[in-house]
């Protein structure tokens, strides 16, 4: 997931896991608790454990909500009652005449079909004190079949870092708030949107043969990257107090495949431009999906890489995004608590950096994008405490648009959380349809531990109060 996040891909070859083996696999919270059993063979210095974890009701968050945006929560949860009526959802979603999808879906999802709507939505999100946003522009090609201006993509998303990351930003910096208690505007930057033929590009990403695609991948995601750099130098020099990024450029994850074959090298490439060891904030990060068995290995290399040539890394952790379509299954740990266990270790090492290195941390920045009680709780405890100190703001959770929300509130209403975000998938209501399939196809499970029949009971059960 945010795993997150992150994510808007047209998945080529989505494939089922076979019946039986889907308990096996990670893709979700529990609805009722949350605890970490590390299995045998994985250990956990220093990590936090909390024993049986609830995830807060979402009824104190549904009081905050509309008659309109009731229905709509009541119509996802029968929705998604169990795994039959999902799939046949999932099946007939894309039947559905679009303007019922506006009406009824859009809204609760996605941030809009304009800058303007999306500006409207961060100011509804600072209303429950979700004071900044992770755009996702939702138009991409990951097949190759769309025929997509690349070029429109990359102008239309630099736009919205200036047309609504930079207003929301500066809104609030002038308004008097504390420089520091406002989180980053991040930009979502998909490779697989980025160049023509993404799949093969990636795969092929360090042949000699494919440099001239290999090139026009790496300065697409560098005209995107650069506003974003030289945005962070303008306000900094105004804002000298501030010790996290006012903005950052985000490298969503691919499939396995693509990912060790040349998202991680496109990373690299991005970090050692715009995220030197010697400058006080960073300008990119990249997502580790950590239900990858091999996640963690390649996160301590990277991270050995970038002390050694002098860069910070900058980290979005996701458990991941992909766990219906790896082929593969063998890349993936074959358990939800070995997941589990993996992304709350790699947590825990990258806060403590952190908060001991400050600045000089090679980890940079790090997001938390999960939808998991326990790990949100878990960083929230590392960081108590700590003040404002560089290491602590430079730590920020995520969740989904219109998902987790009672683990969002509870976030900030229990336990003070500032440094929070949603991510918001905006552009073409034909694009953000189909990015709202894919997140059911992708993150199914996910989608029916948040809703279902207990959602039903709960909206049911505030509409009869109001």
């Amino acid at each position: 997931m945010l795993s997150g996040v992150s994510r808007i891909a047209i998945r080529s070859g989505t494939r089922r896991v076979p019946m039986g083996l889907t308990h096996r696999f990670v893709s979700h919270t529990s609805a009722n608790k949350s605890t970490v059993v590390p299995p045998s063979g994985i250990h956990n210095p220093g990590v936090i454990h909390a024993e049986q974890q609830h995830v807060p009701a979402p009824d104190d968050y549904l009081r905050n909500l509309s008659k309109n945006e009731l229905f709509s929560l009541g119509m996802i949860g029968m929705c998604t009652i169990n795994k039959p009526i999902l799939d046949l959802v999932i099946k007939l979603f894309p039947y559905v005449p679009l303007f019922l999808v506006k009406i009824f879906v859009s809204p609760l999802y996605c941030g809009g079909d304009t800058p303007k709507e999306v500006i409207d939505t961060g100011k509804r999100l600072q209303k429950r004190g979700i004071n900044n946003m992770m755009l996702s522009l939702t138009i991409e090609d990951a097949e190759g079949i769309k025929n997509i201006d690349i070029n429109y993509i990359v102008e239309e998303t630099i736009k919205s870092v200036h047309s609504i990351l930079k207003p929301v930003m500066l809104e609030q910096l002038e308004s008097g708030k504390d420089v520091n208690s406002i989180p980053p505007g991040y930009i979502a930057l998909k490779p697989s949107a980025l160049v023509a033929n993404p799949a093969e590009v990636l795969l092929n990403f360090n042949k000699p043969e494919w440099k001239t695609q290999r090139d026009e991948l790496i300065n697409n995601c560098s005209r995107i990257t650069q506003e974003v750099f030289n945005l962070n130098q303008e306000l900094l020099a105004k804002y000298p107090d501030r010790k996290s990024p006012f903005f950052v450029s985000t490298i969503d994850a691919e499939k396995y495949d693509l990912q060790k074959n040349g998202v991680y090298e496109l990373q690299r490439i991005l970090f050692s431009k715009f995220n030197p060891a010697s400058s006080p904030i960073v300008s990119c990060i990249g997502t580790w999906q950590l239900y990858l068995a091999d996640s963690a290995a390649d996160l301590a290399k990277d991270y050995e890489r970038a002390k050694k040539e002098g860069y910070k890394l900058g980290l979005k952790l996701v458990r991941g995004a992909y766990i219906h379509s790896e082929p593969d299954r063998s890349v993936i740990y074959a358990t939800k608590e070995e997941t589990d266990a993996n992304y709350n270790k790699v947590l825990t090492t990258a806060v403590n950096d952190l908060l001991a290195n400050g600045e000089k941390s090679y980890y940079g920045h790090l997001v938390v994008a999960s939808h998991n009680y326990e790990s949100q709780m878990l960083a929230t405890k590392l960081l108590a405490g700590q003040k404002q100190s560089v290491g602590k703001l430079n730590v920020t959770l995520a969740q989904l648009l219109g998902m987790a929300d009672n683990i969002t509130h509870d976030l900030i209403t229990n336990h003070k959380v500032e440094n929070i975000i949603k991510y918001v998938p905006w552009g073409p209501p034909l694009e953000t349809k189909d990015y709202l399939l894919r997140r059911l196809q992708e993150n199914g499970d996910a989608v029916r531990a948040d809703n279902g029949l207990p959602l039903v009971k709960a909206v049911l059960k505030t509409a009869l109060r109001m």
